[in-house]
């Protein structure tokens, strides 16, 4: 069921997209509260929740709340590990519910309006020129890795042991006066 296919009109699809987005979201929403009622013996379940990534969407959550929810229909991968963080939490649905709603309908406008305009887009600049396309999506690709790798953070020890070494250093020439 390709949406570059149907025919609907936009309201009729993005009703049928916002309806998707509030079954897959709500149901991980419904998972992460059965994950917190014991479903997280299961070692798959604890795996997923014991990451890096599931610890820093929940610290977002605590830290945030609700707008946090809202706003990560906008974000591409972290929408899911956000949903999931946000029932193991215990946020309330008075909360919640609201929250996806107001992301639910930024994601489904987007995805029925421009979304799906950067597909056909896509399709038939392929269909005009294959080479040039796949050649400009391996160069965004490529920029987009090259953009990630560089905002990554080098856990370098080296800078914080010069430092300590210094402090001690200083410590230890004012306590010989």
């Amino acid at each position: 069921m390709n949406p570059l296919n149907w025919s609907f009109p936009v309201a009729v699809t993005w009703l049928i997209l916002f309806g998707i987005i509030l079954a897959r979201a709500g149901g991980t929403f419904l998972l992460g509260r059965l994950a917190r009622s014991g479903m997280r013996k299961i070692e798959r379940v604890d795996r997923i929740m014991s990451g890096p990534k599931y610890r820093r969407a929940e610290a977002m959550i605590e830290r945030y709340g609700a707008p946090v929810i809202a706003v990560s229909f906008l974000m591409i991968g972290v929408q899911t590990v956000l949903n999931l963080a946000a029932g193991t939490t215990g946020m309330s649905y008075r909360r919640y519910l609201p929250a996806l709603a107001v992301g639910g309908a930024m994601w489904a406008t987007i995805y029925s309006t421009v979304g799906l305009i950067g597909f056909k887009a896509l399709a038939a600049g392929y269909q005009a020129a294959p080479g040039l396309t796949v050649g400009l999506a391996v160069c965004f690709a490529l920029a987009v890795a090259g953009l990630v790798i560089g905002l990554k953070k080098p856990h370098d020890s080296s800078e914080v042991d010069v430092g300590a070494e210094a402090a001690t250093d200083s410590n230890a020439k004012s306590t010989r006066f």
